[in-house]
């Protein structure tokens, strides 16, 4: 945990410079609000209004992300599928595809996309920190060149229910050709079905080209750093929970 440990505190320096805890923890409330009862929001980039904001997802969102998709690696055995670059799409801050890549012995580039030029940059300087071979850039992941065969692991986390549903469906389309072509994918949600219509959809059309579906449920062990920010936001994960889609 050495490198997370440093990152989190790096994390700290960058984005509490200019915020107060209080100011973060107005943030985190707000950012929590949206995610949980304003969820149309996100697809117009509500998560990511405002500084205070982008420090709540850089500060809680991202680190737990990293966290969940870690243990999830672990379990399915990610590193065991060797692949030459991660395409992280919907990238976020990076966290995800870091996570993934950091659980192979012979660490991938990771090539990183997102509509928010914050979070692209944000990843850059999440790769960087880390010692990740790659580049995040500007872009819509539903339009931009998959190109992916047996040497990628393709990752959408958090990202898939925020499209509007005629976009979702041709990116279906899209993955599920490159998953024929010999490319690895690991698609990451919530757990909560509420916020996901369209999984069942996406579960069985991959399940046909090989692909398995699973729930989990991790104890949410977190550092000093998430514990201090979700108590004084009056959070309390006691799990981690996420569902998969994966074709290693």
């Amino acid at each position: 945990m050495a490198d997370v440990d440093s990152w989190l505190a790096a994390l700290e320096a960058r984005h509490l410079a200019n915020l107060t805890r209080p100011e973060l923890t107005r943030a985190l409330r707000a950012l929590s609000s949206c995610y949980v009862e304003r969820r149309d929001r996100l697809a117009q980039g509500g998560a990511l209004e405002g500084a205070g904001k982008r420090a709540a997802f850089a500060l809680f969102y991202a680190p737990l992300h990293f966290l969940t998709v870690s243990h999830i690696v672990d379990a399915l055995n990610a590193g065991r599928r060797p692949v030459q670059q991660i395409l992280d799409l919907g990238c976020g801050t990076g966290a995800a595809g870091v996570a993934w890549a950091t659980s192979m012995d012979a660490t991938p580039a990771v090539i990183g996309i997102d509509r928010s030029a914050w979070a692209v940059d944000e990843a850059n300087w999440t790769y960087r920190h880390f010692g990740m071979r790659g580049r995040a850039s500007t872009g819509d992941l539903t339009r931009a060149p998959i190109r992916a065969d047996a040497r990628t692991g393709m990752l959408l986390a958090y990202a898939v229910n925020e499209l509007p549903p005629e976009r979702r469906a041709v990116l279906l389309e899209r993955l599920v050709q490159r998953v024929r072509g010999g490319a690895a994918l690991l698609v990451v949600e919530p757990i909560a079905r509420r916020t996901a219509d369209w999984w069942d959809e996406w579960r069985a059309a991959l399940a046909r080209e090989g692909a398995r579906g699973d729930d989990w449920r991790f104890a949410a062990d977190l550092p000093p750093l998430l514990r201090s920010i979700v108590r004084g936001a009056g959070l309390d994960p006691r799990e981690l929970t996420a569902r998969t889609i994966a074709k290693l």
